[in-house]
Protein backbone atom coordinates (compact mmCIF):
# COMPACT_ATOMS: atom_id res chain seq x y z
CA UNK A 1 0.00 0.00 0.00
CA UNK A 2 1.47 3.57 -1.03
CA UNK A 3 1.89 6.51 1.55
CA UNK A 4 -0.37 9.32 1.35
CA UNK A 5 0.74 12.70 2.13
CA UNK A 6 -1.41 15.81 2.44
CA UNK A 7 0.64 18.64 1.29
CA UNK A 8 -0.43 22.58 1.53
CA UNK A 9 -0.61 23.66 -2.17
CA UNK A 10 0.35 27.30 -1.66
CA UNK A 11 3.55 26.27 0.86
CA UNK A 12 4.13 23.01 0.81
CA UNK A 13 5.64 21.72 4.23
CA UNK A 14 9.60 20.96 3.83
CA UNK A 15 9.52 18.27 6.55
CA UNK A 16 7.00 16.16 4.04
CA UNK A 17 8.50 17.26 1.09
CA UNK A 18 12.17 15.79 2.28
CA UNK A 19 10.27 12.75 2.97
CA UNK A 20 8.84 12.48 -0.60
CA UNK A 21 12.06 13.08 -1.87
CA UNK A 22 13.69 10.41 0.23
CA UNK A 23 10.95 8.14 -0.99
CA UNK A 24 12.04 8.89 -4.68
CA UNK A 25 15.89 8.12 -3.76
CA UNK A 26 14.99 4.62 -2.64
CA UNK A 27 13.71 4.11 -6.09
CA UNK A 28 10.05 4.58 -5.82
CA UNK A 29 7.06 5.37 -7.58
CA UNK A 30 5.35 8.31 -6.37
CA UNK A 31 1.99 10.42 -7.42
CA UNK A 32 2.38 14.33 -7.37
CA UNK A 33 0.85 17.28 -8.66
CA UNK A 34 1.43 19.90 -11.34
CA UNK A 35 0.04 22.69 -12.87
CA UNK A 36 -2.22 20.22 -14.99
CA UNK A 37 -3.22 17.46 -13.46
CA UNK A 38 -1.58 14.73 -11.49
CA UNK A 39 1.29 12.83 -12.76
CA UNK A 40 3.85 9.83 -12.27
CA UNK A 41 7.32 10.47 -11.38
CA UNK A 42 10.69 8.36 -10.37
CA UNK A 43 14.49 9.46 -10.85
CA UNK A 44 15.93 9.89 -13.92
CA UNK A 45 18.05 6.90 -13.76
CA UNK A 46 15.60 4.20 -12.29
CA UNK A 47 15.00 1.86 -14.80
CA UNK A 48 13.04 -0.11 -12.55
CA UNK A 49 10.44 2.63 -11.59
CA UNK A 50 10.04 3.67 -15.31
CA UNK A 51 9.25 -0.32 -15.92
CA UNK A 52 6.61 0.20 -13.15
CA UNK A 53 5.42 2.96 -14.75
CA UNK A 54 5.14 2.22 -18.17
CA UNK A 55 2.84 -0.95 -16.83
CA UNK A 56 0.56 1.58 -15.04
CA UNK A 57 -0.19 3.47 -18.21
CA UNK A 58 0.86 0.60 -20.85
CA UNK A 59 2.82 2.71 -22.79
CA UNK A 60 5.36 1.90 -25.57
CA UNK A 61 8.79 2.63 -26.54
CA UNK A 62 7.42 5.31 -28.75
CA UNK A 63 6.24 7.36 -25.68
CA UNK A 64 7.81 10.90 -25.27
CA UNK A 65 8.72 10.74 -21.30
CA UNK A 66 9.38 14.07 -19.45
CA UNK A 67 11.98 15.60 -17.99
CA UNK A 68 10.13 17.52 -15.11
CA UNK A 69 12.96 20.34 -14.14
CA UNK A 70 13.03 23.08 -12.11
CA UNK A 71 14.51 26.10 -14.07
CA UNK A 72 15.77 26.65 -17.67
CA UNK A 73 19.56 25.94 -16.56
CA UNK A 74 18.90 22.46 -17.14
CA UNK A 75 17.84 22.72 -20.08
CA UNK A 76 21.12 22.61 -22.32
CA UNK A 77 22.63 19.17 -20.06
CA UNK A 78 19.69 17.42 -21.33
CA UNK A 79 18.57 18.76 -24.79
CA UNK A 80 19.96 20.70 -27.90
CA UNK A 81 18.35 23.95 -27.96
CA UNK A 82 18.76 26.74 -30.38
CA UNK A 83 18.46 29.97 -29.88
CA UNK A 84 15.12 30.51 -31.45
CA UNK A 85 13.73 27.65 -29.60
CA UNK A 86 15.11 28.83 -26.25
CA UNK A 87 13.57 32.35 -26.30
CA UNK A 88 10.23 30.48 -27.27
CA UNK A 89 10.88 28.34 -23.99
CA UNK A 90 11.53 31.13 -22.01
CA UNK A 91 8.74 33.28 -22.85
CA UNK A 92 6.47 30.46 -22.09
CA UNK A 93 7.88 28.57 -19.22
CA UNK A 94 6.81 28.14 -16.14
CA UNK A 95 3.64 26.95 -17.26
CA UNK A 96 1.42 24.06 -18.69
CA UNK A 97 3.78 22.87 -21.99
CA UNK A 98 5.87 20.08 -22.66
CA UNK A 99 8.74 20.86 -25.12
CA UNK A 100 10.29 17.66 -27.53
CA UNK A 101 13.52 18.47 -27.98
CA UNK A 102 16.47 16.64 -29.18
CA UNK A 103 18.15 14.71 -25.79
CA UNK A 104 21.54 14.85 -25.31
CA UNK A 105 24.00 12.15 -24.21
CA UNK A 106 23.33 12.60 -20.81
CA UNK A 107 19.74 11.17 -20.90
CA UNK A 108 19.50 7.44 -20.41
CA UNK A 109 18.36 5.85 -24.02
CA UNK A 110 15.33 4.18 -22.53
CA UNK A 111 13.98 7.62 -22.03
CA UNK A 112 14.29 8.54 -25.62
CA UNK A 113 11.41 8.54 -28.29
CA UNK A 114 13.44 5.44 -29.79
CA UNK A 115 13.29 6.62 -33.70
CA UNK A 116 14.06 10.20 -33.05
CA UNK A 117 15.91 10.41 -29.90
CA UNK A 118 14.16 13.34 -28.65
CA UNK A 119 13.35 13.73 -25.16
CA UNK A 120 10.01 16.26 -23.39
CA UNK A 121 11.30 19.14 -20.94
CA UNK A 122 9.11 21.44 -19.08
CA UNK A 123 9.00 23.61 -16.06
CA UNK A 124 6.02 23.55 -13.61
CA UNK A 125 4.66 26.42 -11.89
CA UNK A 126 3.12 24.09 -9.07
CA UNK A 127 4.48 25.00 -5.48
CA UNK A 128 4.48 21.34 -4.55
CA UNK A 129 6.37 20.33 -8.25
CA UNK A 130 8.78 22.75 -7.89
CA UNK A 131 9.71 22.24 -3.91
CA UNK A 132 10.11 18.65 -5.06
CA UNK A 133 12.46 19.01 -7.94
CA UNK A 134 14.27 21.78 -5.27
CA UNK A 135 14.73 19.21 -2.89
CA UNK A 136 15.82 16.79 -5.47
CA UNK A 137 18.28 18.86 -7.01
CA UNK A 138 17.61 17.17 -10.29
CA UNK A 139 15.70 17.10 -12.93
CA UNK A 140 12.58 13.95 -12.51
CA UNK A 141 11.61 11.38 -14.93
CA UNK A 142 8.03 11.80 -15.49
CA UNK A 143 4.67 11.58 -17.17
CA UNK A 144 1.01 12.55 -16.96
CA UNK A 145 -0.69 10.05 -14.84
CA UNK A 146 -3.62 9.30 -17.87
CA UNK A 147 -4.58 6.14 -17.02
CA UNK A 148 -5.43 3.52 -19.79
CA UNK A 149 -8.48 4.33 -22.46
CA UNK A 150 -8.51 8.10 -20.74
CA UNK A 151 -7.94 11.38 -22.53
CA UNK A 152 -7.77 13.49 -19.27
CA UNK A 153 -4.94 14.03 -16.45
CA UNK A 154 -6.15 12.42 -13.41
CA UNK A 155 -7.45 15.03 -11.09
CA UNK A 156 -8.73 13.78 -7.85
CA UNK A 157 -6.49 12.46 -5.45
CA UNK A 158 -8.96 10.58 -3.58
CA UNK A 159 -9.75 8.20 -6.58
CA UNK A 160 -6.32 8.18 -7.83
CA UNK A 161 -5.59 6.53 -4.00
CA UNK A 162 -8.66 4.37 -4.76
CA UNK A 163 -7.34 3.31 -8.10
CA UNK A 164 -3.43 3.33 -7.88
CA UNK A 165 -2.78 2.66 -4.08
CA UNK A 166 -1.42 -0.79 -4.38
CA UNK A 167 0.76 -0.30 -7.59
CA UNK A 168 2.88 3.22 -6.27
CA UNK A 169 4.50 4.03 -3.12
CA UNK A 170 3.77 7.45 -2.00
CA UNK A 171 0.69 9.78 -3.27
CA UNK A 172 0.57 13.00 -2.67
CA UNK A 173 -2.61 15.13 -1.96
CA UNK A 174 -2.24 18.55 -3.32
CA UNK A 175 -5.55 19.61 -3.92
CA UNK A 176 -8.30 18.74 -6.75
CA UNK A 177 -6.74 19.75 -10.00
CA UNK A 178 -7.64 20.44 -13.89
CA UNK A 179 -7.88 18.04 -15.83
CA UNK A 180 -6.26 18.30 -18.88
CA UNK A 181 -2.54 17.67 -19.61
CA UNK A 182 -0.03 20.10 -21.07
CA UNK A 183 -0.02 21.48 -23.80
CA UNK A 184 3.33 19.48 -26.11
CA UNK A 185 5.06 21.29 -28.82
CA UNK A 186 7.75 19.58 -30.98
CA UNK A 187 10.86 22.24 -31.20
CA UNK A 188 13.18 19.86 -33.32
CA UNK A 189 12.31 21.22 -36.71
CA UNK A 190 12.62 24.69 -37.72
CA UNK A 191 9.13 25.82 -37.01
CA UNK A 192 7.60 24.54 -33.92
CA UNK A 193 4.43 21.71 -34.33
CA UNK A 194 1.37 21.73 -31.66
CA UNK A 195 1.45 17.86 -31.08
CA UNK A 196 -1.46 18.06 -28.58
CA UNK A 197 -3.71 20.61 -27.14
CA UNK A 198 -3.75 20.92 -23.54
CA UNK A 199 -3.85 23.35 -20.95
CA UNK A 200 -1.28 25.73 -22.58
CA UNK A 201 -2.49 28.52 -24.96
CA UNK A 202 -1.13 27.18 -28.63
CA UNK A 203 -1.48 30.36 -30.14
CA UNK A 204 2.93 31.46 -29.20
CA UNK A 205 3.56 28.11 -31.13
CA UNK A 206 1.25 28.75 -34.14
Amino acid sequence: MSQFFYIHQDNPQARLIGQAVDILRKGCVIVYPTDSGYALGCMLEDKHSMERICRIRQLDSNHNFTLMCRDLSELSTYAHVDNAAFRLIKNNTPGNYTFILKATKEVPRRLMNEKRKTIGLRVPSNPIALALLAELNEPMMSTTLMLPGNAFAESDPEEIRDTLSKHVDLIINGGYLGQQPTTVIDLTEESPVVVREGAGDPTPFL
